[in-house]
């Protein structure tokens, strides 16, 4: 079994008893490869992850992997506001639910980190948007610049969080996974 890796792998410092939760990273890929050196940990990976003693075990010296869901679309308009509005191209849709976690990357101005999808406008009609638009909970009434950014993308953003069974660190990677196990 091979693995590719995908984006920049990182880490997280944990202790005994403790909850550590990573900085957001911009789900690439299907599968997230976990390594606990130093003790074992227990790890939860989404949106708001808070992990405890029920969640996942690595033990320590350990490699394993985790399913992660991707999605992502282009950027084809940002209503700026207290709220965001991000409208996808014409002829698709956003790929999100309400709660998930966003970021847009590849604007000058409006780009931003893991915020929170607070709607997705499913109206119909001569006026409706048929999920090609969202809100999300992210004031960007600051920003003045109108978009003008067609390689803007919108894509899910999950972080890790680690219970330490003992005191170690927790590496972790997106990887894509080729061959048999």
């Amino acid at each position: 079994m091979a693995h590719r890796p995908v984006g920049a792998g990182s880490s997280v410092a944990f202790t005994s008893g403790t909850a550590t939760t990573s900085t957001a990273f911009s789900v690439q890929s299907n599968v997230i490869r976990i390594v606990a050196v130093g003790g074992g940990a227990h790890v939860s990976v989404g949106a708001t992850p808070s992990a405890t003693r029920s969640d996942y075990y690595v033990s320590s010296g350990t490699a394993e992997t985790l399913a992660l869901t991707k999605a992502s679309n282009r950027v084809a308009g940002v209503t700026t506001g207290t709220r965001t509005i991000i409208n996808a191209p014409e002829g698709t849709q956003v790929p999100f639910g309400v709660g998930d976690y966003v970021t847009l990357t590849g604007s000058t101005y409006h780009d931003f980190t893991h915020q929170k999808v607070i709607s997705v406008d499913t109206s119909s009609g001569v006026n409706g948007y048929f999920q090609v638009r969202m809100t999300v909970d992210y004031d960007s009434s600051g920003i003045l610049t109108a978009f003008n950014n067609p390689d803007a993308t919108i894509i899910s953003s999950n972080k890790v969080s680690v219970f330490g069974a003992g005191t170690g660190t927790l590496y972790y990677q997106q990887v894509q996974i080729s061959g048999q196990a």
